[in-house]
């Protein structure tokens, strides 16, 4: 059983930045895909970027070139670093993990999934 627990969110104006951390317990951390999602209000939950455990990243259109997501399997935590935050990114995050390798930008695919961290881009 993996346990996810998202930090770094908060208020900042357009333009900025944050960093989100993903701290996950158990020992096969190095052994999942890792993603970030966000789910805005009154809307679905939308993919945002993931991470295979070889390192491979693939990132939503909207974010690609502003957000990075990285891990750190010795830590056992997966972040996403956002730069150039917009209005439109304004949602809660959530950290997600599987054993899958594949269609990970597909939140069914998800095992384990963390309770989530508020980001709010102010205008």
């Amino acid at each position: 059983q993996v346990q996810l627990v998202e930090s770094g969110g908060g208020l900042v104006q357009a333009g900025g930045s944050l960093r989100l951390s993903c701290a996950a317990s158990g020992r096969t951390f190095s052994s999942y895909a890792m993603g970030w999602f966000r789910q805005a209000p009154g809307k679905e939950r939308e993919f945002v970027a993931a991470i295979r455990k070889s390192g491979d990243a693939y990132y939503e259109d909207s974010v690609k070139g502003r957000f990075t997501i990285s891990r750190d399997n010795a830590k056992n935590t997966v972040d996403l670093q956002m730069n150039s935050l917009k209005p439109e990114d304004t949602a809660v995050y959530y950290c997600a993990a599987t054993t899958r390798q594949f269609s990970i930008a597909l939140a069914r695919v998800y095992d384990h999934w963390g309770q989530g961290t508020q980001v709010t881009v102010s205008s």
